[in-house]
């Protein structure tokens, strides 16, 4: 089975404060996505497409895209920042970058942040779950805890997972989700209280399964957030979790929700850095990578 793994990797970092997709995490200067890429590729999925931004493209390329290039077919594509309304800054979300990726994927596909490590079993049980969907109506996602997705820095952004009989009902994308002092994580979006969430909450990190299908309702689906788009907004973004529960909502897709025994893990602030680097070497450590992942 031929299978893609595409990289949103187009993002600002605006709360990182850099370009967090090329952030050293490891003595050896890897990345979490060195880390993906090789999980992607012992679980069987043959190239990687890389989204970027056509100002970070060189950069993304030296600092890691040579360096994968090695191992794994690869190839680029732009999250095209052209003709934005005047006073735009920034990309129009995770919807459109997938968009993006349509002229180079015409096979069943996974959909990872660049920034988000997913773990080692994400990646084999979603490849098998690929190889299970029809060719139309049908995606799968992988599932975290929620408390496992927190940062101890600030809030994030979550889509949160209504799932029945293992099948996903619909994503609400939860914007300010924040550890308090006592241990609850609670959603301080519109209550400065917060609406309290349970620890094992399943939530989608951007770890999708799709088939070539999905594009055309992206299309459709981009599109129509254009033209609702009021005038003057500058920052509102056309997100992928969002597409995937109107397609539910309207009946039109079934997505698979699926469970791994890996920890999620990612940078979302500056300060998770070394959570993370720790966490990675802990990984290195137990004998789960070799010393070296790629040249």
């Amino acid at each position: 089975m031929n299978t893609t793994l595409v990289v949103m990797a187009a993002g600002m970092g605006s709360r990182f404060g850099g370009l967090k997709q090329a952030e050293p995490v490891t003595d050896d200067g890897k990345g979490i996505l060195d880390f993906s890429v090789h999980d992607a590729k012992a679980a069987g999925f043959e190239k990687a497409v890389f989204i970027v931004r056509e100002d970070m493209k060189e950069d993304f390329k030296q600092l890691i895209g040579d360096r994968i290039a090695k191992t794994i077919d690869v190839e680029y594509v732009l999250q095209d920042m052209k003709d934005l309304p005047a006073g735009r800054t920034r990309p129009f979300g995770t919807g459109h970058a997938v968009l993006c990726a349509r002229s180079c994927v015409g096979e069943p596909f996974i959909v990872i942040n660049a920034d988000d490590y997913y773990g080692v079993d994400a990646f084999r049980v979603i490849y098998e779950e690929l190889g299970r969907l029809e060719a139309e109506g049908e995606a799968t996602m992988v599932g975290y805890r929620l408390d496992k997705t927190v940062s101890e820095h600030g809030s994030v952004t979550r889509g949160v997972c209504h799932v029945t009989d293992g099948t996903l009902d619909r994503v609400v994308e939860t914007f300010k989700l924040t550890v308090f002092p006592d241990g609850t994580i609670r959603d301080v979006d519109k209550n400065p209280e917060g609406d309290v969430y349970a620890p094992d909450t399943p939530v989608s990190m951007n770890f999708w399964g799709f088939t070539p299908w999905i594009f055309t309702k992206l299309e459709e689906y981009f599109n129509a957030f254009l033209r609702a788009l009021p005038t003057g907004e500058l920052k509102k973004e056309c997100l992928l979790p969002s597409m995937v529960g109107e397609l539910i909502e309207k009946g039109q897709l079934r997505v698979s929700v699926l469970h791994s025994d890996a920890k999620w893990f990612g940078m979302t602030y500056h300060e998770d850095k070394d959570v993370v680097a720790a966490a990675l070497r802990a990984l290195h450590d137990a004998g789960v990578y070799p010393p070296t992942l790629h040249g």
